[in-house]
């Protein structure tokens, strides 16, 4: 009987298995990344905090009947309820369910980076931090999503870890649904402009809103209001954001004093 471990979990992302030795095939077959979803927040001074955002592979190809078919429907971001069969080594689902229909979305080297980043990290570098955090809010002062900003360690690759899942998104996301008290699905953007040296990790409050329609139009990332940046969202956002660098909890701009403000690497 094959080994199972079922759970709650993300779906990172969905990618071709790398060839680490360089044996593999040409034509390698995709795999999700997943990560383990936990129902409230973290505490990053558990001895077994860092193990719990280590990614787990599953993979994408090869099922029948049904499985196949939600398999198939699953995009970067989803949350799932899955069951995962082990086969030497190797995991594919034996069940998965959809349960919350978040989205993540990758962009490397984009162009026309939205100011609100822009200032945030101008003002991280004066101050020599590298890491940052402001919210962003509306024309009507409402906060709509939460701006993460990081510059690379020396040697690293800050994108390239964020889309591995080897630096997790997660606690940026889970912060986000502490804050504002709910668990909807949100809209997550992982940018890396082609001429600034920061990633943005931008977590929009609503999927469905204005905000994420405008990035995902500006960036060719999917379905918006074909308005780029002309629409007035990313305006809006630039104009009314927190220009607190990480003292923003990334929330709705009330703190409790005793936080000390989210320092997006009290996990990292």
């Amino acid at each position: 009987m094959e080994p199972t471990t079922s759970g709650r979990f993300r779906v990172h992302d969905r990618r071709p298995r790398p060839d680490i030795d360089g044996t593999g095939p040409s034509d390698p077959p995709e795999e999700f990344v997943l990560v383990e979803h936990s129902e409230g927040p973290i505490d990053p001074t558990d001895p077994d905090a860092e193990d719990r955002f280590d990614p787990l592979y599953a993979a994408a190809e090869g099922y029948e009947g049904d499985i196949a078919d939600r398999a198939a429907s699953l995009q970067p971001g989803f949350v799932v309820d899955a069951t995962l069969a082990w086969t030497d080594g190797s995991a594919r689902f034996a069940d998965v369910e959809v349960v919350r229909e978040s989205r993540f979305r990758f962009a490397d080297g984009v162009e026309g980076m939205f100011e609100a980043a822009v200032d945030a990290w101008d003002q991280l570098r004066s101050a020599g931090e590298a890491v940052g955090s402001i919210t962003t809010r509306s024309n009507d002062g409402e906060p709509n999503g939460a701006l993460y900003l990081f510059a690379d360690a020396p040697g690293g690759d800050a994108f390239a870890d964020l889309r591995a899942g080897r630096l997790p998104i997660e606690p940026l996301v889970a912060r986000v649904n502490e804050s504002r008290e709910d668990d909807d699905p949100r809209e997550v953007f992982v940018l890396r402009p082609a001429a600034h040296d920061f990633v943005a990790v931008y977590v929009v409050f609503d999927r469905e809103g204005v905000l994420a329609q405008t990035v995902r139009d500006t960036y060719d990332l999917g379905p918006g209001l074909a308005a780029g940046l002309d629409g007035g969202a990313l305006d809006a956002a630039e104009a009314g954001s927190d220009e607190g660098g990480d003292e923003d909890d990334g929330g709705d701009g009330d703190r409790d004093e005793d936080e000390g403000g989210f320092d997006a690497l009290d996990r990292l």
